[in-house]
């Protein structure tokens, strides 16, 4: 995993849509049991915002913003279906964003502006890691191990996540969506 380099009092930051209970479970069971040496690290999620370093003058900013995107948000339902793969460019297997995709999009970018403004490696596009760095026997595996999984859910907020000493990620706040639809 490609992370930033941290000086001085930055934080590793993330900011994410977290996947709710029961379907966090059941996809970390699957990613620790697929043998992803980051199941213990990363909890299942929806990327809007990948790791990024924060310096500590800026949290507050980042707070505010993060409130004021969740603020101008409505919930909106999820649907996690089958499967995908980034390889060849990254050996990455995930379960897909079946439904939502707009909704997604929409936060990501509206995330990824102000403070916490940056240009993307790739195209956005979200979905569910259920394996990452792993061979190609084992992301296969996964890929067929979960071609059937199915989940639905309302997005209602988002997280931003902190990177901590140990490496796990932890969600430091949420940002409940309270716009209408």
């Amino acid at each position: 995993m490609r992370l930033p380099e941290l000086a001085g009092d930055q934080t590793m930051v993330g900011v994410a849509i977290t996947v709710p209970e029961p379907f966090a479970a059941q996809l970390h069971a699957a990613r620790a049991r697929l043998g992803d040496p980051w199941a213990r690290f990363i909890p299942p999620h929806i990327t809007l915002l990948g790791p990024t370093a924060v310096d500590g003058a800026g949290a507050a900013a980042v707070h505010a913003h993060l409130e004021d995107v969740a603020r101008r948000h409505a919930p909106f339902t999820v649907r996690l279906r089958g499967t995908g793969t980034f390889r060849p460019v990254s050996p990455v297997a995930f379960v897909q964003v079946a439904d939502g995709i707009a909704g997604c999009e929409q936060l990501e970018s509206a995330v990824r502006q102000g403070p916490l403004a940056q240009d993307l490696r790739f195209h956005y596009h979200p979905h569910v890691t259920v394996a990452h760095e792993l061979s190609d026997e084992q992301l296969d595996a996964a890929m067929d191990e979960l071609a059937d999984y199915d989940a639905a859910f309302v997005v209602t907020g988002f997280h931003c996540y902190v990177r901590g000493d140990d490496e796990v990620w932890r969600p430091r706040a949420e940002y409940p969506l309270t716009a209408t639809a």
